[in-house]
């Protein structure tokens, strides 16, 4: 008897120790749905090289343009803060199962406000060199804070409509270490944005936004929303985990591979 229990207890050992090891990796390569949210005056142009690279590892990725930007037609004085929430509540909502944020610079705000609204269908919320404020705030309050960056004095505004960074800052202050292409690129693909969503006053909650992962990405070389503020903004707005790349403020077009293999890091943490 002792023998057999002896076997047992070797047998189930052995499936500890070898049947984990394959379920772990399993759940490592668990595929995801990400949703990648671009920053100011781009568009889905943002995510060209990092989409393929997260669909070849078998994973779901919708990039998109958000109202106003890129090939979306929505007349740039009728683009809403609350609108275009909305808009991104209805693709988290038509798709199965939980989905990944990762928004871009200014549209760190569009991430939380979503993780509010959508709390259970939101599995993760991964931040880009991107502005991370805390309820009752704005972007704007935190832009005001940065006295190192150096796009506030080339941006032109149409009234309250709207904002247009001049192109002889895009190489410096976007992309200082992307290839050259890229800036010839923004010249033609860069649009004015609506203002109205700097302005806006998130409204959060700990029960539901604060129930939401969130990651950071800090990028320890970008001249828009510098290293100082982002630190500045972890430290109200703390995450689970920081990662840093040493990268301007698109690292998307300067460096996809790693930009790629901490995204998918974290969808498997």
């Amino acid at each position: 008897m002792r023998s057999k229990k002896n076997t047992a207890s070797i047998g189930l050992l052995i499936i500890l120790l070898f049947l984990n090891p394959f379920q772990m990796k399993a759940q490592n390569n668990e595929k995801k749905t990400f949703i990648l949210i671009h920053g100011s005056w781009h568009s889905a142009w943002n995510w060209y090289k990092v989409t393929p690279l997260l669909e070849k590892k078998g994973h779901t990725v919708y990039s998109l343009d958000l109202p106003g930007m890129g090939r979306d037609k929505t007349p740039i004085e009728n683009v809403r803060f609350d609108s275009t929430i909305q808009k991104l509540c209805r693709l988290i909502d038509s798709i199965p199962g939980k989905v990944i944020l990762v928004a871009h610079s200014k549209n760190g705000i569009m991430n939380s406000q979503l993780a509010e609204l959508r709390p259970k269908k939101i599995e993760k919320l991964i931040y880009l060199a991107a502005v991370l404020v805390a309820n009752g705030k704005c972007a704007k309050d935190y832009f005001a804070l940065d006295e190192k960056e150096i796009l506030g004095g080339h941006i032109t505004y149409n009234g309250t409509i709207s904002s247009m960074l001049l192109p002889e800052i895009y190489k410096e202050g976007l992309y200082h270490d992307c290839p050259d292409d890229i800036t010839q690129m923004a010249n033609i693909l860069l649009l004015p944005e609506s203002t109205e969503s700097a302005k806006a006053k998130l409204k959060l909650t700990e029960e539901n936004y604060g129930s939401v992962p969130r990651y950071y990405i800090e990028c320890t070389e970008d001249r828009a929303i510098t290293p100082w503020l982002q630190e500045k903004m972890l430290e109200q707005m703390p995450c689970l985990k920081v990662y840093k790349l040493p990268s301007s403020h698109s690292p998307f077009f300067s460096m996809p591979d790693k930009l790629t293999a901490i995204i998918c890091e974290i969808a498997n943490l």
